[in-house]
């Protein structure tokens, strides 16, 4: 019997959200676009007839624009190109069917950053155009003093004031002493030899009357720091570190006004004596100048920097596409055990990316040092997967009462830390632990009746968190914190169910396109850096210039990333389809295939049993058959046409060269026929059925543990369910002995580990020399805990035809989950009783979902707002004898 509880209609009048392009709560600060599309959100389902936009100028003149129809995705600019600087005000109200009018919306204030290369008047100024490499530097302090009565202004007509900066290193601002934001390791990680962000900074509540002081925080950080393994390089993007700030006025009648700082400048070396995004921070806080940027203070002993034209750096100076970098939570120690000598142990309970904040009362000159590791091994900090990276903090105390300190210019990848040193009494002891990583917006949850499911999900959750530190890197702790191509391939459909992640990948995006330019094809990380890892095209690496933009455009619906990323998708699939000779067969060049296989030795992790070729092939099949959808929503179709006919070819040449007539894959692995069966590779489906058969008896003759790496593990529960296995995929995904997902987590783990035995059952580390215990790319499982074991999916981009199909198993007795997606938020939770199943849905407005109910209990085609099904339903895992897949 099937029941449905139909959703009630509600008439909300007014717009809940109003954002910019793909960037939902985000800043509308110094944003770079001169016609930013629009989006809006409401509580309602009520027909909508047309959306009023009213845009309010400078001057206070309102400008309205009626959009007929009720869609709700990215409209497109209704008013004129805005210019650098412009500042407006947008609200927006809904037109009803019966003609009735909503209320307004909050208003959304609009400014633009600076928009043309002309736009920069000032140069950089660098306190060090040169250092010595092979040992850290130092910071650097840098201010400048002003006057407004200098100006010639009257400060009753500041209207507001801007600084407009960005630096070759990384930077932090104070204005009259007062910090200017949160921002940290700003301006981020690009390919600083094509693209440099900069960043807006409202400092209007800042300005006094009279005298002023801007003052810099500077350091090497990616610019000319030490980044990379295998001993790293210095100086990768120049030898210069420099701050580029712009100051600007804007009075009450309109103009501008630049503040004339360039001459102004001075600088000394900083308390921070050594830094390194690697190595840790040491800071000195007897060498902090006491008011060092405020105006009264005396800068006797410091000198004048250098002036380095804007002009000799061509790179592009953006607005950033992403939030930025913060401290977005703060932990407290859940135990502290003292050590013997002198020092003292901190658990965090959570593996994290951040660092420690301390607050201490020390003589003058008493020097803490913080160490931090991962894991424990042998009763110690587990520092051997750190590398080179020696991740030590040291702060010497100023004398001066309750000093509170954490350094600025590094960051660590820790759970555990030892305070070695601290004055007084472990009683007094107070240090927290700051998480750190790109400010994102949570958009995807998870649970279920499985804690060990859902400590999984949450240590997926955090590990995309430690791991998105202004770009998608694949660890936060060792010697590398690399944009490894392969691993946001392959989570990217989980990247963007899990956050609002849209914005730091466009921005990556692009600089996948200009090192791909440069290499002549996609390296294997992005930013690209010559620290001896091999450069040669790889599958499934490389494939992520295609694969990324195209899971974009399927979340959002949002065709502009494909048509500002199709020239790099084409050059790549055009470069695969020349390495093949152009018969689709790819079994050249260099290639890291299933990385990680757990049956790989632990010093050679790309040993995988799965034919490396055939995995090229097989990416190339699927980039292929991408670009040519690409194509054709773009209108391309002799494009199109061509890369229909190179995915056929590919899809032929994996077919004679891999596949047996009766469907036996070469290698005769779960990853190889997972691919072939994932990517549609066979020929005909008596070849599908056999390969489907094979598939399950190797998974069950592995008793139900992983035997993937990075390729197989994203896909392999979706293999089995195509083919009929969901209780295997059950069983694969509930297995707790190593190797598994649950493992890690049956050890403690709060992150998902790089390695499926990156810590062995006695407790010690993998004896590789790449050992990460927070890696997210095997992660990317939580994608299928989405669709299929809560059943929330998408069949159309956008979320605007939601594809709601629960598939219980596994002994669960309930599993929800929620997405805050393009049109809001979106849900799917179901519950069972013996054989009673219950299903609530939630459809937001502007769309509509097919519900798949259990046990045949039928299809139901639904509208936005609240429904609840109930069905009969037995789950397989329920009898007391399980399946037994050995026998297929």
């Amino acid at each position: 019997m099937t029941t449905t509880t139909p959703a009630t209609t509600v008439a909300t009048d007014t717009i809940t959200d109003l954002w910019l392009e793909n960037r939902r709560g985000a800043s509308t600060l110094g944003i770079g676009e001169r016609s930013p599309r629009l989006s809006w959100l409401s509580d309602g389902t009520a027909p909508v007839s047309a959306v009023e936009f009213e845009l309010t100028d400078a001057s206070g003149t309102a400008h309205r624009h009626t959009e007929a129809g009720g869609r709700r995705r990215l409209l497109a600019w209704p008013f004129p190109p805005l210019q650098s600087r412009a500042a407006v005000v947008l609200r927006a109200r809904l037109v009803h069917d019966d003609d009735r009018i909503g209320d307004w919306s909050a208003p959304l204030p609009i400014e633009v950053g600076l928009l043309e290369r002309s736009d920069w008047t000032n140069d950089f100024v660098s306190p060090s155009v040169t250092a010595p490499q092979g040992e850290l530097r130092p910071g650097y302090l840098l201010r400048a003093d002003w006057n407004i009565e200098d100006l010639g202004i009257d400060p009753s007509t500041i209207s507001r004031a801007r600084v407009y900066s960005t630096a070759h290193g990384v930077y932090e601002l104070e204005l009259n002493g007062l910090p200017v934001s949160e921002d940290i390791l700003a301006p981020g990680w690009t390919s600083y030899t094509h693209r440099v962000r900069y960043q807006t900074y409202d400092v209007s509540a800042g300005i006094r009357p009279g005298r002023n002081t801007i003052g810099a925080w500077l350091a090497d950080g990616w610019y000319r720091g030490r980044i990379g393994f295998e001993g790293g390089l210095w100086d990768v993007y120049g030898a210069d570190a420099a701050l580029l700030l712009q100051l600007e006025l804007t009075l009450k009648d309109g103009s501008v006004v630049s503040v004339p700082l360039e001459d102004s400048w001075q600088w000394k070396p900083s308390p921070i004596t050594r830094v390194g995004l690697y190595e840790g921070e040491t800071y000195d806080a007897t060498l902090l100048p006491a008011g060092w940027s405020e105006p009264d203070f005396h800068a006797t002993g410091w000198q004048s920097p250098k002036r380095l034209a804007l002009t000799g750096f061509p790179a592009e100076l953006e607005a950033p596409t992403g939030p930025p970098v913060r401290v977005t939570e703060v932990l407290r120690p859940v135990s502290v055990e003292p050590l013997p000598g002198s020092r003292i142990r901190l658990d965090f309970g959570q593996n994290i990316s951040g660092k420690l904040r301390l607050r201490v009362r020390g003589n003058a000159g008493h020097t803490i040092t913080l160490h931090h590791a991962e894991v424990l091994e042998n009763g110690t900090l587990g520092v051997r997967p750190l590398r080179s990276a020696e991740s030590i903090d040291r702060y010497t105390c100023r004398g001066h009462g309750v000093e509170e300190w954490s350094p600025r210019f590094t960051i660590h990848g820790f759970r555990y830390a030892e305070v070695e040193n601290w004055p007084g009494d472990v009683a007094a002891l107070d240090v927290e632990a700051l998480v750190v990583h790109t400010d994102l917006e949570r958009t995807g949850w998870f649970e279920s009746s499985h804690p060990g499911l859902n400590r999984l999900h949450e240590n997926v959750v955090w590990s995309m968190r430690d791991n998105f530190v202004d770009l998608p890197t694949d660890c936060p702790q060792r010697d590398e914190r690399l944009g490894w191509t392969g691993d946001i391939q392959v989570f990217t459909p989980t990247a963007l169910s899990l956050f609002g992640a849209h914005g730091t990948l466009t921005g990556w995006l692009r600089d996948v396109a200009h090192e791909q330019r440069d290499q002549g094809h996609v390296p294997n990380f992005v930013p690209w850096i010559e620290c001896g890892f091999p450069n040669f095209p790889t599958a499934a690496w490389g494939d992520a210039a295609v694969i990324v933009p195209w899971e974009l455009y399927r979340h959002d619906g949002d065709a502009r990333v494909l048509a500002d990323q199709y020239d790099s998708m084409r050059a790549w699939v055009d470069l695969v389809d020349d390495l093949t000779g152009h018969t689709g067969l790819w079994n050249t060049t260099f290639q890291l295939g299933d990385w990680l296989d757990p049956a790989a030795p632990s010093d050679s992790p790309g040993q995988s049993h799965t034919d490396k070729h055939l995995v090229a092939t097989a990416y190339h099949v699927r980039t292929a058959r991408i670009l040519a959808q690409t194509a054709r929503l773009l209108g391309k179709s002799t494009d199109a046409d061509h890369y229909d006919t190179v995915a056929a070819r590919a899809v032929s040449a994996f077919q004679a060269e891999f596949i047996a007539p009766s469907g036996r894959v070469v290698s005769d692995t779960v990853t190889s026929i997972a691919l072939a069966i994932v990517f549609d590779l066979f020929a005909n489906e008596s070849q599908v059925r056999h390969a489907g058969r094979r598939l399950l008896e190797l998974v069950a003759a592995g008793d139900f543990h992983i035997s993937t790496g990075f390729v197989g593990t994203p896909i392999i529960c979706d293999a089995l369910v195509r083919v009929g296995g969901l209780d295997a995929a059950y069983h694969l995904l509930l297995q707790d002995e190593l190797p598994s997902w649950l493992y890690p987590v049956s050890m403690g783990a709060t992150t998902i580990w790089e390695r499926w035995d990156s810590m062995l059952p006695d407790g010690t580390v993998n004896p590789g020399d790449m050992t990460s215990f927070n890696h997210y790319a095997l992660g990317a499982v939580a994608d299928f805990m989405h669709r299929v074991v809560a059943g929330l999916d998408s069949r159309e981009p956008g979320f605007e035809r939601l594809w709601i199909e629960p598939q219980p198993g596994g002994g669960l007795t309930h599993a929800s989950t929620a997405h805050r997606g393009p049109l809001g938020l979106s849900s799917s939770s179901w519950r069972r009783e013996g054989t009673n199943f219950e299903l609530d849905v939630v459809v937001p407005a502007g769309a509509t979902a097919t519900v798949v109910l259990p046990g045949g209990g039928g299809v139901h085609e639904v509208a936005a707002g609240r429904h609840t099904f109930h069905c009969t339903f037995r789950d397989p895992s329920d009898d007391a004898r399980k399946p037994d897949f050995r026998r297929w």
